[in-house]
């Protein structure tokens, strides 16, 4: 496929990136399909001390070794891909770097208002914040040397390597009591989500959204250099123009799949096995899970490469099917919050207290289908999803 092929000719939108987006907002959704039920604090994977059936097991383990922490990174290595276009873009219009970087500032503004909304009355674990904070902090590097955003990356990446080493000791898990006094814990929370009143559920999203706020600012780091990494391969043309550069995502593939996926398999079956038996002791899972903050990007990458080095009957076919969700991601991630809280909690269906972990990831499945449907039916009578058309108002952009 040729580079002309690879554009979205009436708008000028990069096929690749909207089928990555697409494809980072299902997988996104896979992990917080449990999350919906259980809390971002207490994610359980749906299942408590009693084994659950083999199936389960098995569908816990891959979404544990394909899924976790891999897609969230993908979603936020695209938000700093887009600052590094729209900037580009808006400078382009509107004639001076300040005009568009003030541009940008209350595009930025209202993610985070809508965030912040998003996160006390809908769903917990909003990311929309965490990305506009990072924005705002990155904004004088819209325009900034090469050389300088690749060292500032370098260097943000060595601190937060550094602090997830000092923190491996604090992972050490504890005895059987705390096991046990984790799960009543989790137990609570649970039946308090699935079956609590519209206030109770209400009270506890707001004390679990203040809880991930604070851990946010504890990973913000985490997000600036996926940004970065987003930005540098805008900048050096590696996401613009993928067939220029097929040596390169032909090496990103080959140690991200070949030496992320086993690392991941690994933490995954520490992961599912804490699940089947909570109590065991041959595994620190906590360990693993704060090794997944390397191995999940790692995977994450090597899936971003196999895209960029997809064929053009693959690409077609994937972008007819995720690039009208990818072009509306914004809406298609609050429509799954909407959809999750809704079907799974106490206040409106309540089916979280019901469905086992594989009926969970059915109703995931579902969400997705009816999302590529819904997605490509807007698209063909608007040129944007709903969410980023009243953005782009808010923000006052240029059209």
């Amino acid at each position: 496929m040729s580079a002309k092929s690879a554009v979205n000719a009436k708008s000028g939108r990069l096929l690749q990136l909207d089928v990555l987006r697409g494809i980072a907002v299902f997988g996104i959704l896979l992990v917080n399909i449990w999350g919906f039920a259980w809390g971002t604090i207490s994610l359980r994977y749906g299942t408590l001390p009693a084994p659950p059936p083999v199936l389960d097991q098995l569908l816990i383990f891959a979404v544990a070794a394909l899924a976790q922490l891999k897609f969230y990174p993908i979603f936020a290595f695209l938000f700093g891909a887009g600052f590094a276009l729209q900037t580009r873009s808006l400078q382009r219009r509107l004639g001076s770097r300040e005009q568009a970087q003030a541009a940008y500032r209350r595009r930025l503004r209202w993610l985070l208002a809508c965030g912040l909304l998003h996160g006390f009355l809908v769903w917990s674990g909003d990311v929309l914040s965490s990305y506009a904070v990072a924005g705002m902090l990155l904004l004088p590097l819209a325009s900034a040397r090469l050389s300088r955003v690749r060292n500032c990356a370098w260097l943000v990446a060595a601190g937060f390597l550094l602090f997830i080493c000092l923190l491996i000791p604090v992972g050490q898990q504890g005895g059987a009591a705390d096991t046990a006094r984790e799960l009543r814990s989790f137990a609570d929370r649970y039946a308090m989500y699935t079956q609590g009143s519209a206030w109770d559920v209400a009270l506890l999203r707001a004390n679990d959204y203040l809880v991930s706020l604070l851990y946010a600012s504890i990973m913000l780091p985490h997000i600036i250099v996926l940004f970065l990494l987003g930005i540098l391969c805008v900048r050096f043309g590696w996401l613009t123009q993928p067939q220029r550069h097929q040596r390169l995502w032909r090496r990103v593939r080959a140690v991200g799949l070949g030496v992320g996926l086993p690392f991941n398999l690994l933490a995954a079956i520490a992961i599912a096995w804490q699940v089947a038996d909570p109590y065991q002791t041959a595994l620190d899972t906590a360990l693993f899970e704060v090794g997944l903050f390397a191995g999940g990007p790692l995977l994450a990458a090597g899936y971003v490469a196999a895209l960029m080095l997809a064929g053009p009957f693959m690409l077609r076919w994937l972008g007819t099917w995720l690039a009208p969700v990818g072009r509306m991601a914004l809406s298609n991630y609050l429509l799954q919050s909407l959809l999750g809280t809704c079907l799974l909690q106490g206040p409106g269906l309540g089916w979280g207290a019901r469905l086992r972990p594989a009926e969970m990831l059915g109703l995931a499945v579902l969400i997705m289908l009816g999302q590529v449907l819904l997605s490509r039916y807007w698209l063909r009578h608007f040129s944007q999803g709903p969410m980023e058309a009243l953005w782009r108002r808010l923000a006052r952009l240029p059209t």
